[in-house]
């Protein structure tokens, strides 16, 4: 594309400027309005500066997309009320034999639900579960902290709803869930057990700390908190929550939605006698003083004991009914489904399912995730508009091509980059294009590939440092702000892990993708 006016280069490089600063540098101190503001004044500030018309803003969204993430976040919603994260959680503690066995169970159990429930949702539910079971064993948080981002954000590359970018890259490529899968799935399955081995490499000595006879009697006090831990409501926010205090959620508007074993135990029956022609709610021997009163003719009862049997059994189907649809859902992305559309299919079934009202499950999606991205295509279709972005990549591209090891490595190291200065979204939105492009001149597979080299690097550029992927900083922020088991994981703390990580997982994955 050739380069616009001069006005037009320079007030949508100024629009762009301003939501890269507010993306990356949310509570900046001049303008501290966070991402999702700063994505929609980018956005309004490209309209005002007449950068895009009106109308090729409203077209710059992609519905496909905001679809699919709405439609994702309501059955994660769904399969937190159904205790799933409970049940991946205990089994981290299952039968564990030590730091190093711990640690691989983080990494592989995080890594596997980040590919299907999305990496920001499987940190947010694991941190406090992982502080908990590293101080029953006396170990030091910060190796399993590490494992829990990194290995998610590893895990999250495998699918097209393990993450936003990927899910930019799947549709705007047109690559079907199976062939996406299937085409990064062995350098995911490899990158997280080469991430499993750098950790145990650098923090061997700390995973082998011996217990003290007071820390072995201490451990079973901790074994009953992790037994116990009740995980917070799984929000896929671009950021982390700030941390809610009970007496300040409604004023947040944080609706709690208990869980469906929660509502059977906290189940208060009426007193109010029922008419004779319903049967009674009887508790203890109050059946055979209604007996007496009525000449030995008992009316119709139910037990308390066979109303909770009766809601229990309720609450059985309906939790077996959300692993099902969950299932579906996912054997019809692989079957090559519209994506957004079965997401969204899935979520309305289990709302029906549920047989309530919807309102506090909906209300915990992150609909300022959705605005985010609303404001972001809008500034980023501006910013192309321009032609700057294009002219970059004329000149680069000579030496990026994927046809060559050379190329790969040189197009690799410019996503690494990119993706930790101005978040890996905004890269996959601006490079996707020019990149795809690139390749299709090569051929149609070079093309598939090229998406997915992309959806790799970026993704897995999120281990560079804390900054470089919002499961990062949900971590970090989870395990500094918890109330019994707080730990600070610095950037210098991280980066000494993540540099190394980052750059060889990625060159270990990318010969193994696949278009």
């Amino acid at each position: 594309m050739a380069l616009a006016s001069t006005v037009s280069v320079v007030l949508g490089s100024i629009a762009f400027g301003i939501f890269w600063v507010l993306a990356v540098f949310p509570a900046v101190p001049f303008l501290p309005i966070g991402r999702t503001a700063g994505s929609l004044l980018g956005g309004l500030l490209m309209v005002v500066f007449r950068v895009v018309t009106p109308d090729q803003a409203y077209g710059a969204i992609d519905m496909p997309i905001l679809g699919l993430l709405f439609g994702t976040m309501v059955v994660s919603i769904y399969l937190e009320r159904a205790h799933m994260f409970k049940y991946l959680g205990r089994l981290l503690s299952w039968k564990c034999k030590g730091g190093k066995d711990l640690l691989c169970r983080i990494c592989l159990i995080s890594a596997l639900s980040s590919a299907v429930f999305t990496n920001d949702t499987s940190c947010i539910v694991l941190t406090e579960f992982v502080l908990k079971l590293a101080r029953q064993h006396n170990l030091p948080p910060k190796p399993f902290l590490l494992a829990l981002a990194s290995s998610a954000n590893v895990g999250s590359s495998a699918t097209p709803i393990g993450n936003p970018q990927n899910l930019v890259i799947a549709v705007q490529g047109k690559i079907p869930f199976g062939k996406f899968f299937m085409g990064i799935l062995p350098a995911m399955l490899i990158g997280v057990v080469v991430n499993i081995v750098l950790i145990l490499c650098m923090y061997w000595k700390e995973l082998t700390i011996t217990k003290t006879e007071e820390e072995v009697m201490e451990e079973g006090v901790v074994q009953e908190e992790v037994l116990s831990h009740k995980f917070s409501p799984a929000r896929m926010s671009h950021t982390p929550e700030r941390n809610a205090t009970p007496g300040k959620k409604a004023e947040e508007g944080v609706m709690e939605e208990p869980a469906m074993e929660d509502e059977i135990s906290s189940h208060k029956f009426s007193p109010a006698r029922m008419s004779h022609m319903t049967p009674e709610v009887v508790h203890g021997n109050d059946a055979e003083k209604s007996s007496s009163w009525t000449g030995g003719f008992t009316k119709p009862s139910l037990q308390v004991s066979d109303v909770k049997k009766l809601l229990a059994k309720k609450t059985l189907i309906l939790k077996t009914c959300v692993y099902l649809v969950t299932v579906g859902m996912l054997i019809a992305l692989l079957m090559g489904l519209n994506m957004s559309w079965t997401a969204i299919t899935a979520a309305l079934v289990l709302v029906v399912i549920d047989f309530k009202d919807a309102g506090p499950c909906l209300e915990k999606v992150s609909y300022s995730l959705l605005i985010f991205f609303c404001g972001m295509f809008i500034t980023v279709d501006g910013f192309n508009r321009t032609g700057l972005p294009g002219a970059l990549w004329n000149a680069l591209e000579p030496y990026a091509r994927i046809n060559h090891a050379s190329g790969v490595a040189v197009l690799s190291l410019v996503i690494l980059l990119l993706s930790n200065v101005a978040s890996n979204v905004p890269t996959v939105l601006l490079l996707g294009g020019q990149v795809a492009r690139s390749a299709a001149a090569l051929s149609p597979a070079d093309e598939t590939k090229a998406w997915l080299i992309l959806a790799w690097v970026s993704t897995v550029a999120g281990n560079l440092s804390l900054l470089g992927s919002a499961a990062n900083l949900i971590v970090c922020e989870q395990a500094r702000r918890s109330q019994h088991y707080g730990y600070t994981l610095t950037f210098w703390g991280h980066i000494v892990f993540g540099v190394p990580s980052t750059l060889i997982v990625t060159a270990i994955g990318l010969p193994l993708i696949r278009g």
